[in-house]
């Protein structure tokens, strides 16, 4: 008896400290649910939903005046500061029909150099003027925001 009583002591014991360390996730991500990193999905929803509602002005206001792209190679011709954003926002991304842009939030990294990366993989599809008619061109892909700190918010510096 003594034996199947310390056996369940010793089973419940095991079960609370596993239990006490999990982590838990803020709900359709895969980030860790945490106060800050919140913050951080909560100011990137914002830039989602400036994407689909083609609101220029919010998608300005979340640039930094420092943005800048290099698009991932050694090619300087398509590379994209904060006033060619800010020219193709305001030309052909608003002759855009409609935009939908949903995003899975994968990984939110914070730096020692105080900028946060946000990796997710978004589904994009964008509603665009044809010859004939409007067509819908669709991506899937995997894509980072980096982040820096603006008081007690983010500005995005690349990724967009």
């Amino acid at each position: 008896m003594m034996r199947k009583v310390l056996s369940l002591v010793a089973f419940l014991a095991a079960a609370a400290v596993s239990g006490g360390c999990s982590k838990t996730y803020i709900p359709n991500t895969d980030v860790q649910d945490t106060g800050e990193n919140r913050g951080i999905v909560t100011f990137c929803e914002k830039y989602r939903h400036a994407m689909e509602d083609r609101d220029v002005g919010t998608l300005l206001k979340l640039m930094s005046p420092a943005y800048f792209e290099d698009a991932g190679n050694v090619k300087g011709d398509d590379d994209a500061d904060f006033d060619k954003i800010r020219q193709f926002l305001m030309g052909d991304f608003l002759k855009t029909k409609g935009v939908r842009y949903e995003i899975r939030y994968r990984r939110i990294t914070h730096t020692a150099t105080n900028h946060v990366f946000v990796d997710y993989t978004y589904a994009g599809a964008w509603k665009i003027p044809g010859i004939k008619d409007d067509e819908w061109h669709h991506q899937v892909a995997d894509n980072r925001l980096d982040l820096v700190h603006d008081g007690d918010s983010y500005k995005i510096v690349s990724g967009m």
